[in-house]
């Protein structure tokens, strides 16, 4: 008798103890299940104050989609110039309370699926119409930059003409002093970079914006950001030196939407 009820005893001990372990499971699996569902935060950008110079920025840059993007902090800059042609007049502050992305170099020709004029993966694609580039960009979950976007991030909240200060330097640049006429690899001026890390925002090739044509000071309430679809847009990034100060970031130029040109690509935008 004493023997039988010694042998319950163990049984009932030992089931007690695997069903301990089997709680245990039980709660290491829901936690884990638990963890796997509660979604990763995503690395934040590190956004400074308030600007007061160029310098104070450290250029950051994330991938999306295969694509190097430059991040373009808050801040405010005097857009036009004064010794430029009469549609960069008048000089006003244009302000930015959000930052935004902007692609690092050109979109290139094997990024594009396509060559323009200059054959070569890594040249910028040109020669295509507004529509196109601003499908592209759509495609990748961006945008084409505004006017304002685009020359804040070649010039930074010092205004400067050029992307890297106010003095033209041939060295930095891919323009009609030193092309041959013909376009280079993106990325192919390292000197050249803006102040968030760009590059070849001045030369290489002019780059389509978002904005339809329109006098200063530039209001994206006003309608260029929806202008009808045979408006003129805008194309930035000079690449000519017999035009004062046509390399420089201020210059803007127009194009019929129906148009194409061998030296007018673009670069895409997205925000934060």
């Amino acid at each position: 008798m004493n023997r039988r009820l010694s042998g319950i005893a163990e049984k009932l001990k030992a089931n007690y103890y695997l069903r301990r372990v089997d709680n245990r499971l039980l709660i290491l699996t829901i936690a884990a299940l638990v963890s796997a569902c509660v979604p990763t935060a995503s690395p934040t950008p590190t956004l400074a104050p308030t600007l007061a110079a160029n310098a104070e920025w450290t250029p950051q840059f994330t991938t999306f989609d295969d694509v190097e993007m430059a991040l373009v902090p808050p801040g405010c800059f005097m857009m036009g110039s004064d010794d430029g042609r009469r549609d960069e007049r008048p000089v006003f502050e244009q302000c930015f309370d959000t930052a935004f992305w902007i692609d690092r170099t050109e979109v290139t020709n094997v990024a594009f699926g396509s060559v323009g004029r200059f054959d070569g993966a890594t040249r910028p694609r040109e020669n295509l119409l507004w529509s196109e580039a601003r499908d592209h960009c759509a495609a990748r979950g961006a945008r084409l930059p505004t006017e304002a976007e685009w020359e804040y991030a070649a010039r930074g909240v010092e205004s400067w003409l050029y992307p890297w200060g106010d003095t033209l330097i041939a060295d930095n640049l891919v323009f009609d002093q030193n092309s041959d006429g013909e376009t280079a690899p993106v990325g192919s001026r390292p000197n050249g970079a803006s102040w968030v890390g760009a590059l070849d925002l001045s030369g290489n090739v002019f780059e389509m914006v978002s904005s339809a044509y329109a006098r200063y000071p530039y209001d994206a309430a006003d309608g260029r950001e929806e202008g009808a679809p045979d408006s003129e847009r805008v194309y930035r990034g000079g690449i000519n030196s017999y035009i004062d100060n046509g390399a420089g970031a201020a210059i803007r130029f127009r194009l019929d939407p129906d148009q194409r040109d061998w030296y007018i690509g673009f670069r895409c935008a997205r925000a934060m």
